[in-house]
């Protein structure tokens, strides 16, 4: 069954993380094929709920862009070096291709096969250097063996058409001769005592006793076959070993984790018509062409705690969405089928999923129960947060009976634990709980902070606003601001970069602004900060 990722945003907290988690297990008891990810690292708060309820910490999510590998391309599309030129026409014609990758033992491309370089070696009649083995010669002549010594055949190639005398006066053979004739006896007794490198009998002819012992004391290959002297020298060239005709000029291998779109990019530019697929140790998988393309295999993914391109996986615009359960404001994301969207005015993303569970008549496990009561109780911020609703509160009161926890107490320690910044640098803090926010035609950046010592920040506030600046300039924000909200004191510090001032002074009716300024009450980013900053830009 095709899996399907369940995530958070880029900056996942313990809402989003705990709700990935929770909506999978729902979902595969629904017999989906549910796997929750994480797309950056989590923060301490959750681990220390992950480690509270023994449950482990989500895969990496980088990005659900459409690589090579879900593409339905020629997979295992390829022929050994030893295999015959006569395997690899038999390999291109069953495709429907004239081009196909040449490996070594460990499957390292070594060139490409083209029924152009077969037409081309069978057009030249070149006799005078051939490679095979044995059991290539056997295959393409439909042969019988007579005698084995070599496994691999190499040396010139001649057919006696002369007459016998010419040949035995005129004509040098050694171990490098390969013969192919008829019943000549003479000419075969001069080849097998000139211990030549294989005897090709045609026609079906027999080797007389004296002679086959005369070869097998001079270690003489001889295969027999019933093909006749006319059809064995048409085809004997196609039993060479396919990489002695192989092109290794113009061959231009796709990585099997590369993005379809850089694979466009570049077939539209070199205009190949077949392009070797390599993995990440170089070993080839197989040949992708342009219109592969158009059978791709996207991501299935659902969506947890955000609905905005901004905040979501790289590449989102490539995946199938099939759903997105959130409680935020309604975002940027657009999908070109009708999917399951579940967004409700309440204060977490777990209570929804809550909701989710009973609709169904899922039974809560106490483990599932402990991790979407961590969400509620984040984001809520133990209940205290304007966020809340009273559907919030009933479902902590239900939660804590299965999970088997007092709430506050249980808050508390899970607060105190996320707000442990000892360890991290500056940097490190503002992208804690990172989230960009379009504004007019631009972008802003709200960073918040949860703590219970919000002087361990203002004592280095300097550093904060120069940091907040450096990353609006480089990015082109509106401004960027990080909120310190104390849970102690139950409201904000606001540190921003410079073109926030006049913005956050009116959003939050104060007739003057510095950097540091305690909001009370304010402990709510989408309830309290981002609808008032929108409010006042709109009103200018």
């Amino acid at each position: 069954m095709e899996k399907v990722f369940v995530f958070g945003h880029r900056r996942p907290d313990t809402d989003s993380v705990t709700a990935a988690i929770t909506l999978s297990y729902l979902k595969n008891q629904l017999g989906m094929n549910a796997v929750p990810v994480i797309l950056s690292d989590i923060n301490n708060e959750t681990k220390f709920v992950l480690k509270y309820f023994n449950v482990k910490k989500p895969s990496y999510l980088n990005d659900v862009k459409i690589k090579i590998k879900d593409l339905n391309y020629l997979k295992n599309y390829f022929i050994s070096n030893k295999a015959s030129i006569y395997q690899g026409f038999l390999a291109m014609t069953k495709a429907s291709l004239h081009k196909i990758p040449v490996v070594d033992d460990e499957h390292h491309l070594l060139g490409i096969l083209s029924m152009g370089d077969i037409a081309h070696d069978q057009l030249s009649n070149e006799f005078y250097h051939f490679k095979a083995s044995y059991n290539n010669i056997l295959d393409v002549l439909h042969g019988t063996e007579v005698t084995r010594f070599d496994e691999e055949i190499e040396g010139s190639a001649m057919v006696a058409s002369y007459k016998s005398t010419t040949i035995i006066e005129s004509i040098k053979l050694d171990r490098s001769s390969i013969m192919i004739m008829g019943d000549r006896h003479s000419v075969i007794e001069y080849a097998v005592n000139e211990g030549v490198r294989l005897i090709i009998l045609t026609g079906g002819s027999n080797i007389k006793e004296e002679h086959l012992e005369i070869a097998k004391k001079n270690k003489v290959n001889i295969i027999k076959t019933d093909y006749d002297t006319f059809r064995v020298t048409r085809i004997f060239n196609l039993s060479k070993n396919a990489s002695e005709i192989i092109s290794i000029k113009n061959v231009l291998c796709i990585k099997d984790f590369d993005d379809v779109k850089e694979f466009v990019s570049i077939a539209n530019q070199t205009k190949y018509s077949y392009y070797p697929v390599i993995d990440k140790e170089e070993k080839c998988l197989g040949i992708v062409r342009l219109s592969d393309i158009n059978e791709v295999k996207r991501h299935k993914v659902i969506l947890v705690d955000h609905n905005s391109y901004d905040q979501s996986v790289v590449g989102l615009e490539e995946a199938e969405i099939l759903e997105i359960i959130d409680h935020h404001n309604i975002g940027t994301i657009g999908t070109s089928m009708p999917i399951n969207f579940r967004n409700m005015p309440v204060g977490s993303t777990n209570t929804i999923i809550f909701k989710l569970y009973k609709e169904n008549l899922i039974p809560i496990p106490k483990q599932m129960a402990g991790l979407m009561l961590s969400g509620i109780l984040s984001d809520t911020l133990i209940l205290k947060s304007p966020t809340t609703t009273d559907m919030d509160k009933e479902v902590v009161d239900e939660l804590c009976k299965i999970a088997e926890l007092d709430y506050q107490k249980y808050g508390l320690e899970m607060l105190e634990a996320g707000s442990d910044l000892k360890g991290k640098t500056p940097i490190d803090i503002i992208y804690m709980d990172f989230k960009i926010f379009p504004i007019g035609e631009r972008k802003m950046a709200i960073s918040q902070v949860t703590t219970i010592n919000a002087s361990d920040i203002l004592n280095d506030k300097e550093t904060y606003i120069q940091l907040l600046n450096k990353i609006a300039i480089e990015n082109d924000y509106y401004f960027s601001a990080l909120f310190i909200t104390d849970i102690i004191e139950n409201g904000s510090y606001v540190l921003y970069s410079d073109e926030a001032d006049s913005l956050l002074r009116a959003a939050f009716g104060l007739r003057t602004i510095t950097e540091g300024t305690y909001l009370p009450n304010v402990v709510s980013r989408k309830k309290q900060v981002i609808p008032n900053i929108m409010l006042q830009y709109e009103a200018k």
